[in-house]
């Protein structure tokens, strides 16, 4: 609809986790870097949590784009597995088994242990042409306590120097209290770096919402004015899927109004839209408030003194 009148190739504010759309916030720049170093380093179990919406998939996705050609991956969207599920997936994932071997359960006789071991020499094989694997698991809090035991198994698996597979476990900020569980306290002993992702501040939200509308093609005919996106901080507290959304429904706004400039009023209404609650006024206005309305009541309680006397 607002795309071709805009002129963009595509929708700026998709919610699909496109690596390309990736902002490099201080936090997001942060976290990138910390799993790019712990998996060159072989630092074998990584935790990543965020907030819902703080782009947790879009990191993961931008993380295997990043990884050294070398490097063999296998991702994990899907946290609702049983053991025996996990150690399939993550050997199709890296090649060893079809997908069409899973579905006709060419590998139902096969024990755990025994799965555990064909990746272990699939692993070790990785060594001689001084290749590595990581096994990414996404929305990891949803991970049934049996499964978080299997991945303790598997981050058992090295060499007398090196991990021989890199873990990264990302999820919701409950994770790290599921983590803290004392039955996993041998898992949790295990994780050699935690990065949690933060909103975007209010100075950086402006500069991702460019950042979006650039890679999606725009030539700088559409423009959110610095009060709307103050104003789009402070509804969506900077995270970056709400963003998406109110921004999104304000262009949708603004074409129908046939204008290139996005007013606080418009963002208003789009986050109105999407019931998100109204901005509130920050914390210097909410003191200056206490200040006003204690000040009026001393000038009350001199003017009944007064009137007694």
């Amino acid at each position: 609809m607002y795309e071709e009148f805009y002129g963009f190739t595509e929708k700026p504010f998709s919610l699909t986790p496109d690596p390309k759309y990736l902002f490099k916030s201080a936090s997001h720049a942060g976290a990138l870097e910390s799993l790019q170093y712990a998996i060159k380093r072989r630092e074998g179990l990584v935790v990543i949590t965020g907030d819902i919406g703080t782009g947790k998939t879009t990191l993961c996705r931008a993380l295997l784009e990043r990884l050294d050609p070398r490097t063999f991956a296998a991702l994990v969207l899907n946290p609702f597995l049983a053991e025996e599920d996990l150690l399939r997936v993550v050997l199709q994932e890296f090649g060893m088994v079809s997908r069409t071997a899973i579905k006709r359960e060419q590998l139902a006789g096969v024990s755990n242990a025994e799965l555990v071991e064909a990746l272990n020499r699939f692993l070790l094989s990785l060594r001689s042409i001084d290749a590595q694997a990581v096994l990414i698991i996404d929305e990891a809090q949803n991970l049934p306590l049996p499964v978080l035991e299997q991945i303790r198994i598997l981050s058992n698996l090295e060499t007398e120097k090196d991990k021989l597979l890199q873990i990264v476990l990302v999820g919701q900020l409950n994770l790290k209290d599921v983590l803290r569980r004392p039955e996993l306290r041998q898992l949790h002993q295990r994780v050699s770096t935690r990065y949690e992702l933060a909103p975007l501040p209010a100075e950086e939200t402006p500069v991702y919402v460019q950042h979006r509308l650039s890679v999606a093609g725009g030539t700088g005919v559409i423009a959110f004015t610095p009060k709307a996106t103050a104003r789009l901080h402070r509804y969506t507290g900077g995270i970056p899927r709400l963003i998406n959304l109110v921004c999104d429904r304000a262009l949708l706004s603004a074409h129908s109004a046939q204008t290139n400039r996005i007013e606080p009023q418009v963002v208003d209404a789009a986050a109105e839209s999407l019931e998100l609650t109204r901005p509130n006024r920050g914390l210097r206005a909410w003191l200056w408030a206490r200040v006003a309305a204690a000040a009026a009541g001393a000038v009350v309680l001199v003017q009944m003194l007064a009137h007694r006397h």
